[in-house]
């Protein structure tokens, strides 16, 4: 069930009145209803994988009580089911999602290629590196003490289960989120009202500018070597802005959701093509995903606060790891390596937190200087999306070497729609820099302009529509 859906439609107001209306009498009875509705949201896509996030759910919840059993007692033991539950399941995670590339890897190596007999014919679980994260943070912090094991199963499993960010995050964490389900929920208009207007500009940058985008990039990308370099280069650019307005409206509209119920999620996307440098790009791009990376692995490595021999094995180790983790493939791990290479000058300068800011502070447009570093940071970005979006490293190099070729015009009217929604995008959240979110109109006190604005972005989806197309994030 994808958020652009009309079973989506149908679904989410028969929940959200079932919640507050029939299951609001006990918090108990809300988070059961939580996890029954996110069972069958989740299992919409194939009712099987409920057994695997269930088994997921239950690992971390029975390791955090016996984790917090002997942690103080006996911190051997506590270490070792911390240990044994991140084992088991990255184990699960690694045989559904990596298998069958070192089995790949290995033919290649040693059986001339000969892989048949080798490769798992399995189905890839959406959302299983997000609510697998998800499950991760909890043992791990009950673990470091940094929060108490819960004994109520099923606060537990509403935790993990959440169906807004379930398939493709926030990838929350269990000392934000959890504790959200062991008290009562209060329905909040305000807070309702600004979350339909966040799952609206969400869908509005999902249905409007990521679906368009995409059917330009697709058909470019399919066949890049019958283009010239200004199709590649437009096409590389319009990836750019299809990634990010299908991830960050996915974000929003789950952020959204969760808002209708009570439940405030972690914000995701903080306007990342606005950033000056690489490291301010990933402060901004896929919150969840890079302070998790952070505060589990590069942190316990060691972080920057060791010798620069040892800055430079830990932000690599960071970079590629976080690039695996989007997919079993090379291209990804070229990705992270890409973006290794563009951080450690950064870093090994003392110069990765310059910029933590928001840009052009008090003022309505940045200096020439800003826009400059704005423009070249989006363009190297821009570079690293064609390893991202490439099948195999030998097409991204291919496509990369196009670029150098004969440049023609690349525009016709077909794209002017598309074109005018990313200006659209990038105004209102250029404008809005510094709020929670594109629409995020508090400030604004006439009722005539905010519905307005909420007819017309209405009113672009509904032309702009190219059918339910699935976000890009939902293969990781």
């Amino acid at each position: 069930m994808q958020f652009n859906s009309l079973s989506f439609a149908v679904f989410l107001p028969i929940v959200f009145l079932l919640y507050w209306f029939v299951f609001n009498r006990h918090v108990r009875w809300q988070n059961l209803f939580v996890v029954a509705a996110s069972y069958l949201f989740y299992g919409m896509w194939d009712w099987r994988f409920l057994f695997l996030i269930a088994f997921t759910s239950l690992c971390s919840w029975g390791s955090g009580l016996l984790i917090g059993r002997y942690r103080a007692g006996s911190p051997k033991k506590a270490k070792l089911l911390s240990a044994l539950n991140i084992v088991v399941n990255l184990l699960i995670l690694g045989v559904f999602k990596y298998y069958n590339f070192f089995a790949t890897a290995f033919a290649d190596l040693f059986l001339h290629g000969q892989s048949d007999g080798l490769l798992l014919h399995v189905i890839l679980p959406v959302g299983i590196s997000f609510y697998t994260f998800q499950a991760l943070s909890y043992s791990i912090d009950v673990y470091r003490g940094k929060l108490e094991p819960v004994r109520d199963i099923v606060q537990f499993f509403a935790y993990v289960s959440f169906f807004p960010q379930l398939v493709a995050g926030p990838i929350e964490r269990a000392t934000n989120l959890l504790p959200q389900f062991g008290k009562q929920r209060t329905f909040s208009y305000d807070q309702a009202v600004d979350g339909l207007r966040q799952m609206l500009w969400g869908l509005f940058k999902k249905m409007a500018i990521a679906d368009n985008c995409a059917v330009f990039v697709d058909e470019v990308f399919g066949n890049h070597t019958a283009y010239d370099g200004a199709s590649l280069a437009l096409a590389a650019v319009l990836f750019a802005f299809q990634i990010y307005a299908d991830f960050s409206g996915y974000s929003d509209i789950a952020i959204g959701v969760a808002k209708l119920f009570g439940i405030k999620l972690m914000r995701n996307f903080n306007n990342p093509y606005f950033s000056r440098d690489i490291a301010e790009f990933w402060r901004r791009w896929h919150i969840s995903l890079t302070t998790w990376f952070r505060d589990y692995v590069y942190i316990p490595l060691g972080g920057s606060r060791t010798t620069k021999a040892k800055i430079v094995r830990n932000t690599l180790i960071i970079f590629l790891v976080s690039g695996f983790w989007h997919g079993a493939n090379w291209t990804f791990i070229a990705w992270g390596a890409f973006h290794a290479l563009l951080f450690l000058p950064l870093i090994l300068a003392g110069r990765n937190r310059k910029y933590t800011d928001t840009v052009a502070v008090g003022r309505w447009l940045p200096s020439w200087k800003e826009c400059l570093q704005m423009t070249l940071t989006f363009l190297l970005v821009v570079v690293g999306w064609i390893f991202f979006r490439a099948d195999t490293i030998s097409m991204a190099a291919s496509y990369l070497c196009g670029l150098l070729g004969p440049w023609h015009n690349p525009f016709n009217m077909k794209m002017l729609p598309v074109l005018f929604y990313i200006a659209v995008m990038m105004t209102v959240e250029w404008f809005q820099r510094d709020k929670q979110h594109g629409l995020d109109l508090q400030h604004v006190t006439s009722h005539f302009v905010k519905f307005t604005i909420y007819y017309i972005l209405i009113f672009i989806i509904f032309i702009a529509q190219k059918g339910s197309e699935t976000f890009i994030y939902f293969q990781f």
